[in-house]
C-alpha cells in the first residue's frame, strides 16, 4: 500500500463549493413545510415611547390572515433574552424582551406578530394594525446619555450599567516620570455586520410528541436550544436545533435574537409550521449592531519611543438593551487597548452605555478594531511629536518572544485571565514591511502626484481565538467503507467542513473520499459549542483528533478479536489493521463502530501580525482610495493555506468597509436614518482590487494538539487604525489628524478645509 501524505497544510479547494455554486445549497429560506404560515412582525415607529393603542382586529379582518401574537397572547411578564457570554445578575433588567409589552426602546422593537397564508397577506395585515405610541425624549447624545439628562430607564437613574476595569502596574507613577505625554479623544462609529443572507427561520411543533424544531440555526445552536426550551418552558432535549447552509455569520448570524422564540411560540400556538425571512430594511434595523465607542487615551513615554504607561477611558454605546454577547466588544476595549505592545502600567476603564438605539452585539473583531484604531493612531502621533520612526517605535515596544506566555490585564468584574501564547511580533513586522516594499514607497509619503496626496502606514495586533470551555466531536465508521464526523461546531461560511475534514483525514490516515461531514445541528450530538471567537479549528480539530485517537482504539478492540490478537499488538496503518502473524484486514469493514472525542480549553490563542496600506486622498472630494494593502500573520499552524487566504481578503474588505464607508445613523429623536443599501455604503469588488495577505506559521501555539492559532478576524482588526494613520501620513503637510471613523469622503474633505495643523494637547 502506497504511504498515506498528509493534507493539513495544503491548499486543498472547499468542498462545499461546487454543490453551492451550482445552486444547490440549502439556506434558511429555502425549507417549507405543508400549511406553514409567514410571519411578518410590526416594529416600533419610535425610538423611545409608552404604546397607548393596540387594535390588532383590523389585521384579522383581511382575508388570508390567520392571527395576531403581541404580549398578552405571550402573557405577563415578557419572557427576555439572556446575556449568553459573561453575565452577572445586576444586568438582568436590561436584557432585551422578546417582544414590547407597554414599552419601546428603540425603532424597531417587535410589537406584533402577524401570521397569515402568504409574506404579503402578512404585510398587509401588519400595515392594518392600528398602533399609538406617546413619544419620550430619545437618549441619542453621548454626553447628555453620560450626564443622565436622560435616561434610557428611569428607574435606574443613569445609563451606565457596568463598568469594566483593568490595570497593572503603577499608572500614575509612571505618568509622573514620563518624559512625554499625549492624550486625544477617538470614536469608532457604528456599523455591524451585514452578511449576503438575512436571517430565516421555520419552525415547527409536534404537539403530540411535544417537540420544536427550528430550521435555520447558525453560530451557536446548542446553547441557543437551550435559551429557547428555557423561555418556553419545554426540556431542553425537546428542542431541535437544525443548521442550514449559511450565508455569512461575521459575529452577527446565529445569536439568539426575540425572533428566535417568537417565530417558535407562533408555531406552538397555532399548531402550524411557521416561516420568517427577515427582509434587508429590517436586517439593518434591528439585527445586533456593533462598535460605537468613544475614548479618551493617553499615553506616557521615555523621549526614545518606550512606552512606559496607557490609561483611559473608554464609553461603548451597546443600544436599548444588552443581548446575548453585547458585553464582549466593551470588555475586550479594557482589556486589549495595549494589544500586541509590553506595557507595564496600564488602566483603562469601559462603561456599558444604553440608549433608545438598536441593541450590539459582536462583529469581527469585536472590542479589538475599535482599540487598535485608538492605539496606533495615539502611536503614530506619539512618533511624530518625538521625531522617532513610527515603525521603530512599534519595533521598540513589541513583546518579546521570552516574555511569552504574556499575561494581559485582567479585566472586573468578573476577571477571567488571559496571556498571549507565543510568537516573534518583530518577524511579521518585518515580512509585511518587506512584501508591501515599505522603504520604496517612503518617497511618496505625503506627495502630491497627479492630484492627489499619498501617504503609507503600516500597524500591529494581536488577535484572539479559541474560547472554551469545550468543543465535540464523533467518528462513525459505517462498517461499509464510509466515515462519517459530527462536530460541535458550526459552519458559518468559513470553510469549516474542508478544515475539519482534511484534520480527521491526516489523524485516521485515510484519504478524505472516504469521509463526510456533518455540523452544527443539535441532533448529532449531545453538546456542542459553535462558531465564534475564532475557535473552530482549534476546538473542533482538537476535539477531532482526540475523537480519531478513540476510534483507533476501538478498531484495534475490534480487529484483536478478529485476528486473535491482543488489541495492544493490532497495527494499524490507514485503512488496513494488521496482527502480528501477518494477517490484515480493512478495518472499515469491521462493522459499525463511533467514538466519541472532546477537547476542553480555559486559555486562548493568540495569532499576531502586521498590516500596510498606501492610501491617496483626493483634497477636492475627500475620497480616500487604497492603493495597496499588504497583510502578514502567523498563525501557529495553517490547515488549509487556501481558506486562510480567503478569510484574510475577506476579513480586510470587511475592515476596509467599516473604515470608509459603512456607518448607521441615527438622528436626534433615535430614528434610524440608514434603512437600505442606497443609505448604508457597503464595499464593491473593484473598490480594493490590490489586497495582499501572507500567512506564516512560525510559532505553533502550546495549547492544543494541532498548534493552530485562531485566524478568522486578524485581517478586519488593524484595518481602522492603519488606514486612518495612512491618511494622516498623506495629509502631514496640512496638519489633518483623523481622530473619527468613517473616513467618508465628506469627513475627510471637511477635516483637509478646516486643518489649522494643532491637534489634541500635549507636552514633552
Amino acid at each position: 500500500m502506497a504511504a498515506y501524505e498528509n493534507v493539513v497544510g495544503k491548499p486543498i479547494e472547499r468542498i462545499e463549493d461546487l454543490r453551492l455554486l451550482r445552486g444547490r445549497g440549502t439556506f434558511s429560506d429555502d425549507v417549507r413545510a405543508d400549511n406553514q404560515l409567514h410571519a411578518v412582525i410590526l416594529r416600533s415607529p419610535i425610538a423611545n415611547g409608552t404604546i397607548r393603542k393596540l387594535d390588532v382586529a383590523p389585521a384579522l379582518e383581511i382575508e388570508g390572515v390567520h392571527s395576531v401574537i403581541a404580549a398578552a397572547e405571550i402573557g405577563l411578564p415578557v419572557p427576555r433574552v439572556p446575556v449568553r457570554l459573561f453575565p452577572l445578575p445586576e444586568l438582568e433588567p436590561f436584557e432585551a424582551p422578546v417582544i414590547a409589552d407597554v414599552r419601546v426602546r428603540y425603532v424597531g422593537e417587535a410589537i406584533a406578530v402577524v401570521l397569515a397564508a402568504s409574506a404579503a397577506i402578512a404585510e398587509d395585515g401588519r400595515d392594518a394594525i392600528e398602533l399609538e405610541i406617546d413619544e419620550h425624549q430619545a437618549v441619542s447624545d453621548l454626553d447628555a446619555a453620560l450626564a443622565g439628562r436622560v435616561l434610557a430607564f428611569e428607574r435606574h437613574g443613569t445609563n451606565v450599567v457596568v463598568e469594566y476595569s483593568a490595570s497593572v502596574g503603577d499608572v500614575d507613577a509612571a505618568f509622573e516620570q514620563a518624559d512625554y505625554r499625549r492624550r486625544e479623544r477617538f470614536h469608532v462609529h457604528r456599523h455591524a455586520a451585514v452578511p449576503m443572507e438575512t436571517r430565516a427561520l421555520l419552525a415547527e411543533w409536534d404537539a403530540h410528541a411535544g417537540r420544536m424544531t427550528v430550521q435555520g440555526a447558525a453560530k451557536v445552536p446548542f446553547a441557543n436550544r437551550r435559551i429557547l426550551a428555557k423561555l418556553m418552558g419545554i426540556p431542553e432535549t425537546s428542542v431541535d436545533q437544525i443548521e442550514l447552509d449559511v450565508g455569512g455569520g461575521f459575529g452577527a448570524r446565529g445569536e439568539f435574537y426575540p425572533e428566535d422564540f417568537l417565530i417558535p411560540f407562533a408555531a406552538r400556538h397555532t399548531g402550524l409550521p411557521v416561516k420568517w425571512t427577515e427582509d434587508r430594511r429590517d436586517h439593518l434595523m434591528t439585527s445586533n449592531h456593533s462598535r460605537d465607542v468613544t475614548c479618551e487615551l493617553e499615553i506616557a513615554a521615555r523621549r526614545d519611543g518606550t512606552i512606559l504607561a496607557l490609561r483611559g477611558s473608554a464609553v461603548s454605546d451597546v443600544g436599548a438593551y444588552l443581548r446575548p454577547a453585547g458585553l464582549i466588544a466593551p470588555r475586550n476595549v479594557a482589556m486589549f487597548i495595549g494589544g500586541p505592545y509590553h506595557i507595564a502600567n496600564y488602566h483603562v476603564t469601559s462603561k456599558v452605555l444604553l440608549s433608545n438605539k438598536t441593541p450590539s452585539g459582536t462583529y469581527r473583531g469585536p472590542g479589538r478594531f475599535e482599540v487598535d484604531f485608538f492605539r496606533e493612531r495615539l502611536i503614530d502621533m506619539m512618533a511624530g511629536d518625538l521625531g522617532i520612526d513610527r515603525i521603530e517605535v512599534r519595533r521598540r515596544n513589541l513583546v518579546p518572544p521570552d516574555a511569552m506566555p504574556y499575561l494581559l490585564p485582567p479585566v472586573a468584574p468578573a476577571p477571567s485571565p488571559s496571556a498571549l501564547d507565543s510568537g516573534d511580533y518583530r518577524i511579521t513586522l518585518d515580512r509585511c514591511l518587506e512584501e508591501f516594499g515599505w522603504r520604496e514607497k517612503l518617497a511618496l509619503n505625503g506627495r502630491l502626484i497627479d492630484g492627489f496626496w499619498h501617504g503609507i502606514a503600516a500597524s500591529c495586533f494581536v488577535e484572539g481565538g479559541a474560547a472554551g470551555p469545550k468543543e465535540t466531536a464523533r467518528l462513525i465508521s459505517h462498517g461499509d467503507g464510509r466515515i462519517e464526523l459530527r462536530l460541535g461546531s458550526a459552519a458559518v461560511g468559513q470553510g469549516l467542513a474542508t478544515s475539519a475534514l482534511q484534520i480527521a483525514a491526516d489523524a485516521l490516515q485515510v484519504p478524505m473520499s472516504m469521509l463526510t461531514v456533518r455540523h452544527g445541528s443539535t441532533t448529532l450530538l449531545e453538546e456542542g459549542f459553535g462558531a465564534y471567537h475564532s475557535r473552530s479549528v482549534v476546538m473542533g480539530g482538537s476535539a477531532i483528533l482526540d475523537a480519531a485517537a478513540r476510534l483507533h482504539g476501538a478498531v484495534r478492540q475490534a480487529a484483536g478479536r478478529y485476528l486473535n490478537c491482543s488489541p495492544e499488538d493490532v497495527v494499524i496503518r490507514g485503512a488496513t489493521a494488521r496482527g502480528p502473524s501477518g494477517r490484515e484486514i480493512a478495518w472499515t469493514a469491521l462493522g459499525e463502530m463511533s467514538a466519541d472525542g472532546a477537547f476542553l480549553n480555559t486559555k486562548h490563542t493568540y495569532a499576531y501580525g502586521a498590516h500596510a496600506a498606501h492610501v491617496t486622498v483626493d483634497p477636492g472630494t475627500g475620497k480616500v482610495g487604497v492603493v495597496s494593502y499588504m497583510a502578514v500573520e502567523d498563525v501557529g499552524r495553517i490547515i488549509n493555506p487556501m481558506t486562510l487566504h480567503g478569510q484574510t481578503i475577506g476579513a480586510i474588505v470587511q475592515g476596509l468597509g467599516g473604515t470608509l464607508l459603512e456607518h448607521l445613523v441615527y438622528d436626534a429623536q433615535g430614528q434610524f436614518l440608514t434603512a437600505s443599501f442606497a443609505d448604508y455604503l457597503m464595499p464593491l469588488a473593484t473598490d480594493f482590487p490590490d489586497l495582499h495577505g501572507v500567512s506564516l506559521e512560525m510559532y505553533p501555539s502550546p495549547i492544543n494538539p494541532l498548534g493552530a492559532k485562531g485566524a478568522g478576524e486578524g485581517g478586519t482588526i488593524p484595518v481602522g487604525g492603519v488606514i486612518a494613520n495612512a491618511v494622516a501620513a498623506a495629509l502631514s503637510s496640512l496638519g489633518v489628524q483623523p481622530n473619527a471613523l468613517p473616513l467618508s469622503p465628506e469627513r475627510v474633505w471637511k477635516s483637509i478645509a478646516g486643518a489649522s495643523g494643532q491637534v489634541g494637547t500635549r507636552s514633552k
